[in-house]
């Protein structure tokens, strides 16, 4: 069983960056892919980033190529999303997420997911 959640969400104006922060419990963590994705409001939910579970390999959303890096700290459980030049129509909630056994940007392969955290871009 893993847990997750998120932190580092808020309001920021459009250019502006934000680190969303994901804590993981349990003791398989660097075994698991962990991916983002984002939901804003009367939208499906949609994938962002994701990072290998030694995190090596990365991989990235149209929308999220050259303004956002995602990064993880094994020995502490945690995972990163840096996003910069932010615009309002990120805006969303942003969920992390854990797979044990794909390295995927389908939203269906992902086991653990976390509460969300909200940003909020302005214009």
């Amino acid at each position: 069983q893993v847990q997750l959640v998120e932190s580092g969400g808020g309001l920021v104006q459009a250019g502006g960056s934000l680190r969303l922060s994901c804590a993981a419990s349990g003791r398989t963590f660097s075994s698991h892919a962990m991916g983002w994705f984002r939901q804003a409001p009367g939208k499906e939910r949609e994938f962002v980033a994701l990072i290998s579970g030694s995190g090596g390999s990365a991989y990235f959303a149209d929308s999220a190529k050259g303004r956002f890096t995602i990064s993880r700290d094994n020995a502490k459980n945690t995972v990163y999303l840096q996003m910069n030049s932010l615009k309002p129509e990120d805006t969303a909630v942003y969920y992390c997420a854990a797979s044990s056994d794909y390295y995927s940007d389908y939203e269906g392969n992902y086991d653990y997911w976390g509460q969300g955290t909200q940003v909020t871009v302005s214009s």
